[in-house]
């Protein structure tokens, strides 16, 4: 059995089956793991949401921002961006009922102690170490698998607050819980959320850094796993992988194979992108 992890996806279906076929991954023997953002923007949200459902427990999904989106708009909540359009053939359709109570029940992060790795689809503050994380990402998954899921993301959008205490009550924590896990990239040195930076490293507008070069970061030690930041594009540093390699914007889409021992081995598939982020 092997393990792979895939990053963003986001509507790109055909391009994820050709990696998943490059990779030989064989649904009856292994595992896939996916960080998050599989779908919007991108030609086939609906096939690539359906293909992944269909895989139970061979798949290993973390929700991300556009993952959080869709569901969202499923419950009449969110602002229609420019690119929604995507979405529509998941909303209008006729498992869409069946679809959303599995997107539902996907979690914020996934650790493995077998093999020594976290997935999350953006990041972590720097005061979180794993088993924190864990506990904060069950708050807002509890929510979600609730009945209280509309209020919650009713209040979901927004960058308040920017920093972590224990104390947080509320939206407000459930916020900034949601905001780490699927959008955050740069924080600065007081560990302040920097959520409207979104370049590649070196181009950020005022003194902030990516969330896993922090000096105090709790999670240093961990191997972590992570999408969300074409921009960043494949790279592997400090414990960390990112593997959003803006398969949407022309880049590739990027698949690691995991081992306990060793580094993961990383899969590239060119993709045939039309516009840069």
């Amino acid at each position: 059995m092997s393990v792979y992890v895939v990053g963003d996806v986001q509507g790109c279906y055909d391009e994820l089956r050709r990696l998943l076929d490059q990779i030989r991954f064989d649904p009856e023997q292994d595992i896939l793991w996916l960080a998050g953002d599989i779908v919007n923007r991108g030609p086939q949200s609906l096939s690539t949401l359906r293909y992944v459902k269909s895989l139970g427990n061979r798949a290993i999904m973390v929700l991300g921002n556009h993952d959080l989106h869709l569901l969202a708009l499923s419950q009449g909540f969110g602002k229609r961006k420019g690119k929604d359009h995507t979405l529509d053939p998941i909303l209008q359709s006729k498992d869409r009922d069946e679809l959303f109570s599995w997107l539902r029940q996907r979690p914020l992060m996934h650790h493995s102690d077998k093999l020594g790795f976290s997935m999350i689809h953006a990041g972590l503050p720097p005061e979180w170490d794993i088993p924190t994380a864990l506990k904060r990402a069950k708050e807002v998954e509890k929510i979600l698998q609730g009945d209280r899921i509309g209020r919650f993301l009713s209040h979901m959008y927004g960058n308040q607050p920017r920093s972590w205490q224990d104390d947080l009550k509320g939206f407000d924590r459930l916020r900034f819980i949601t905001n780490c896990f699927t959008r955050l990239r740069y924080c600065d040195a007081k560990g302040n959320l920097a959520l409207g930076e979104k370049g590649a490293p070196g181009k950020q507008r005022r003194p902030v850094m990516p969330w896993f070069l922090h000096p105090n970061r709790a999670s240093r030690h961990d191997r972590i796993l992570f999408g969300h930041w074409s921009t960043l594009g494949y790279h592997h540093s400090d414990n960390v992988w990112a593997l959003d390699s803006g398969c949407l914007w022309g880049g590739a889409l990027t698949a690691v194979k995991l081992s306990k021992r060793n580094s993961p081995r990383p899969f590239h598939l060119p993709c045939p992108g039309t516009r840069t982020p």
